[in-house]
């Protein structure tokens, strides 16, 4: 009674499995096309969109398996693209061009996120500086580790203000926000990314703040960016278009349901908050959604702004501006709408 069961078993197996071999050799079966995104820094609400993807099914929808990996600052992202370790990401675009004018970094800019950059000034609501020229013979707390001290002395200078006026002080990231609120110093640098925690610092003792971004004293150029692997857009190029493309919907979708998009980041790393995740994507909308992005479309790298750009990181970099052709770093092909 057995054996008949068992032959009967075998039977069915082996036609499964040849059934299987010939939907795979059809083509009817294939697998996803597997995508390793690289993250510049730690999960939170500004890193949203690629949490959206795979949460609404973004991705999924495009055929495409991603899975991110954590990451430790833009250099660190870039090193990550150039050895192979990841295929897209994200990193600061001045990290890149500096990377570029430094040596040849197979690694390019495809899909602009912030067309305005995330410096600023945080002040107490009650004090007397409003705008960035009424800095001059204040102490200023930065973090010895952020780019915004690259770009200090010339958005002084834009703003009339003499460099060698103010005090600045150099402190650990985390001081800074105490700092503030205990008088230690009159202004601290971060970046708009930071509003949220350092609100909630604030009222937490009764204080409100100013912030004064940057981009609004000149300071106007491209920031976080969509950066790939050569070898990835060479070789996989539809792989890369679909996932930009994903990713474009995902940014669409970030900033009409921030606490949905908040959720989305909770669900894969919980230890971020819903709420302060939706509040980060709610303060850093006008990076993303501004003047600029609505008269050029999202995503795009304009020739003047870009130009513009490395001129300001050549100047704060002491770098020969003639040493790199912005042009040179980025790859349009993959922008949604864009031919190939």
């Amino acid at each position: 009674m057995t054996l008949p069961v068992m032959h009967s078993s075998i039977h069915k197996t082996k036609a499964t499995a040849i059934t299987l071999a010939a939907l795979l050799m059809s083509g009817t079966i294939h697998a996803a096309d597997r995508v390793t995104f690289q993250l510049d820094w730690l999960p939170g609400g500004d890193k949203a969109p690629v949490y959206v993807g795979l949460a609404q099914g973004f991705f999924e929808e495009r055929d495409l398996d991603v899975h991110i990996s954590q990451g430790r600052g833009s250099t660190d992202a870039i090193t990550k693209l150039a050895t192979g370790q990841a295929d897209i990401g994200l990193s600061d675009i001045t990290a890149l061009m500096i990377a570029h004018a430094e040596g040849d970094v197979p690694v390019k800019g495809v899909y602009s996120v912030f067309s305005q950059p995330p410096h600023a000034f945080y002040v107490l609501k009650d004090s007397d500086i409003e705008q960035v020229s009424d800095v001059a013979d204040k102490r200023i707390a930065t973090s010895p580790f952020t780019s915004s001290n690259l770009f200090l002395p010339l958005l002084l200078e834009m703003n009339g203000v003499d460099e060698q006026s103010v005090n600045l002080i150099q402190s650990d990231p985390g001081t800074l926000s105490p700092m503030l609120l205990n008088g230690r110093t009159d202004v601290v640098i971060s970046w708009i990314t930071d509003q949220e925690r350092y609100a909630d610092n604030a009222r937490s003792i009764g204080q409100s703040l100013r912030v004064i971004p940057w981009h609004e004293a000149g300071l106007e150029a491209y920031a976080t960016t969509l950066i790939a692997s050569e070898r990835f857009l060479d070789e996989r190029p539809d792989v890369a278009k679909r996932f930009v493309e994903a990713y474009e919907q995902a940014i669409e979708y970030t900033w009409a349901n921030p606490e949905q998009a908040a959720v989305a980041v909770n669900d894969v790393v919980p230890e971020v908050e819903i709420d302060m995740a939706a509040r980060t994507i709610e303060a850093i909308r006008s990076l993303v959604f501004n003047d600029f992005s609505a008269a050029n479309g999202l995503g795009t790298f304009e020739p003047g702004r870009l130009a513009s750009t490395w001129q300001w990181t050549a100047n704060a970099q002491e770098m020969d501006p003639e040493v790199l052709d912005p042009e040179s770093i980025v790859d349009r092909r993959f922008l949604p709408g864009s031919s190939r």
